[in-house]
Order: structure tokens, then sequence, then C-alpha cells
């Protein structure tokens, strides 16, 4: 991230807008994201506590996240509070199968349904409802995130070259023996950090920067971090990253979008502490008559279909495109098929089911469907072609517009 050009004037409640840089992969990491898993993007939804504006010493925004960039945090526990509102439509469960199937765990169909304990499948949880979570950190090789749920908990443990995954309702364990980037939890936001993490890798000229006052979160002092795109049509109103004062750890995340009402990213702490956790809380060994599935096992026996399906997508986003900048990147891409069936096409029932999911529209690029949530949109055309992006309606089909 480039340096960000602070006004000598910008301190804590005052704040400036600074610009910087960001790769172009930063560019369209949300919507890929949300294209890979339909509603990936998690929200959250408790507002920043006020039990009161602490006192703190003036910051600039540049700063500030300079002191986010410099934290070194190793050690922490704490409770997480996660809710998501993405304004999905209530399809009576269909999409939390649908999203595990996806993601190759329970649901996905076929003869082997895959581990209740395969985080790739679990934690896709996180992207409806409200949440609790319990994490503790030791260093980069031990982390423990445990999902708390009504008479269960779902737990995943990373201690050196193991990651195991513990569903206490199945009773079933997953095993994996990956090394560190390969692991596929470490792509699942969990923690206020995980998202302001993405969230300042989106700072660039497009993008408005400033520190707004104080807060106290968990017991902790904080300040609060605003980013705001500077575009139009984007779907994004604002990121608020509470930071604490003493270590620079983000303890609260908040996006609010463009169309206002409840967040639609919300990730805060409810209790922390940076003390050592204890070396017990990573210890882990599969309770006497669990289902253990190893992932290099689950691997070799993955149907050819499936494989076939995962190939077929990465050759997909082989042609990915990116159109426009900043906040308003869209993601474009041909499947190479035909587009969704609407009206007469899908015929009876299933053109209306698929007509109040979606928008019809038209335009120079012909037809297709917008899918929309609070967050990201996006639009399939009659001929297969994809667009996707946290924009509005109308930039999707002016992006399709300019690319015929």
């Amino acid at each position: 991230m480039a340096p960000i050009d602070s006004d000598d004037n910008t301190t804590a409640g005052a704040g400036e807008e600074p610009g910087g840089g960001r790769s172009r992969a930063a560019r369209y990491v949300v919507p890929v994201a949300v294209m890979g898993l339909a509603a990936a993007t998690i929200g959250l939804v408790p507002a920043l506590a006020d039990s009161g504006d602490p006192d703190l010493p003036k910051v600039t925004a540049e700063e500030l996240v300079q002191k986010i960039a410099e934290s070194d945090v190793q050690q922490l526990s704490g409770t997480v509070r996660i809710s998501t509102d993405l304004g999905l439509p209530d399809l009576g469960g269909l999409e939390s199968g649908m999203m595990s199937g996806m993601a190759g765990g329970p649901g996905g169909g076929g003869k082997d349904g895959g581990s209740s304990a395969d985080p790739s499948a679990k934690l896709t949880e996180l992207a409806s409802g409200s949440h609790t979570l319990r994490i503790a950190a030791d260093g980069p090789d031990r982390q423990k995130v445990s999902l708390l749920e009504d008479a269960a908990e779902y737990s995943l443990i990373h201690d050196g070259k193991d990651v195991w995954g513990y569903d206490s309702k199945s009773n079933e364990v997953y095993h994996s023996t990956q090394e560190g980037e390969e692991r596929p939890e470490k792509d699942v936001p969990a923690t206020p950090k995980d998202f302001a993490d993405q969230a300042l890798k989106a700072i660039d000229d497009t993008t408005s920067v400033k520190v707004a006052g104080t807060a106290q979160v968990a017991g902790r002092d904080a300040y609060r971090l605003v980013v705001e795109p500077r575009q139009k049509g984007s779907t994004v109103g604002a990121v608020t990253v509470a930071v604490d004062a003493e270590t620079g750890t983000p303890l609260k995340f908040t996006l609010t979008p463009a169309s206002g009402g409840a967040a639609v990213v919300d990730a805060g702490f409810t209790k922390v502490s940076f003390a050592k956790p204890d070396a017990s809380t990573f210890d882990f060994a599969p309770p006497k008559g669990a289902k253990v599935t190893e992932a290099d096992e689950k691997a070799a026996k993955a149907p050819e279909h499936g494989r076939k399906a995962e190939g077929d997508l990465a050759k997909e986003l082989d042609g990915l495109k990116v159109i426009g900048e900043g906040w308003n990147s869209i993601a474009a891409f041909d499947t190479g098929g035909q587009g969704l069936p609407t009206g007469a096409e899908a015929g009876g029932d299933l053109g209306g089911f698929l007509g109040s999911l979606g928008d019809q529209v038209k335009g120079d690029f012909g037809s297709g469907t917008v899918f929309k949530t609070r967050l990201v949109n996006a639009l399939i055309t009659e001929d297969g072609k994809v667009y996707a992006g946290a924009v509005t309606k109308d930039a999707l089909v002016k992006a399709a517009d300019a690319a015929k």
C-alpha cells in the first residue's frame, strides 16, 4: 500500500482524505470472492461500543494506518461477535446447502457427502446470520477458532503442521497436514483484523480516509478510522475500523452500505486479552468414537466430475478481466455457455422462481438477469457472460454495454 499523504491538521475527529496505490489483484478481491461463493462476503451487525469516547492523543490518518500495518501482536485470546446482513432472499435454508455444496462439503451431492468438520464447508456458515467465535493465537503456528452453536461447538485448531477441525454435533473430525499458505481456512475472514487487512488494500486515489474520533471496544481505548469511496456507483457506504490505541490491533470492523440501514459487515471483539494463551488451548486428540476424515484420503476419493468442475472454473477465471478502477472495479468473465433461462425459456414455475431472485435487464449487450445483495451485485447475460462487483445495477449494465 502506498504512503498516505496527510494534512497537518488531520486529527482524531477532524479527518482528511489521503490517497495511495494498490495492486491490480486487490481491485477485484471482493467481486471474485463473491462470484466464487455467491454470498461469501461476510457481514456483521453490532455497532461500535458507546461506553464513552476516551480522550486519546491526536493522530493523523496516515499515522493510524501505519500503526495498523506495524502492529505485530502474536498472542491474544477473546470472543468475537459476527452477524451478516447481505439482504439475501429467504430460500428456507437452501442457500446454506448450496454454499456448502459449492465448497465441497456436506450437501455437495454424490455418494461421499464429505465431512461436517471440513473447514472449507463449515466456515461458510459465517456468511449468514449471527455467530459467536472464541479465538486464540500464540504466534504464526498455533491458532484456534471455535464457532459456538446451540448445545454444540465447531473448533478449528492449527498446531504446527497439523490442522484439526472438530464438529461436536456430529462427532466428526477433519485432519490436514497442509503447510501454512495452503491451508484453506486462512482465506476465511474471522476477526476484525482479517477484514481490516482487506479494506486497507483498497486504499488508493479513489478512496477517502480519515480519523473520526475515538471509541471503547471490549474495554479497550480505540481510534476510529473511516474509509469511504470517493466514486459514485459503489454499493459501499463506509468502512469503519476501531483500532486499539496501544497495540494497533483492529478491534472492530464495520461496513455499511451506500443504501443505508444496518451494517452489511461488522466484526467485533466483545472480550480480548493480549496475554499468552495457555499451551493446552491448542491441544487436540480425536474423541473416542469420532469419525476421522483425512484430507489426503478425501482428495484421492473425490469424484472425477468434481475435479473436472474445479478445472472448468479455473479455466473460466483465467479469462477474468477487470473493468473500471477503485471501488467501481467490476470482474468480468465468459462462462462460454448459456445464460440462466428466464421467462418462457425456463418454463412455468422455474421461470417465475428465477425471475423472483433477480431483475431482468436489457441493453446494447442484449438481455440478462441481475442478482443483488446489499453489497455485491452480479449480472449474468443470456449468452453466459458474468459481470460482478460492489457496484449498482446500472453500473453493471453500463459495463456490459461497453464490453459489447
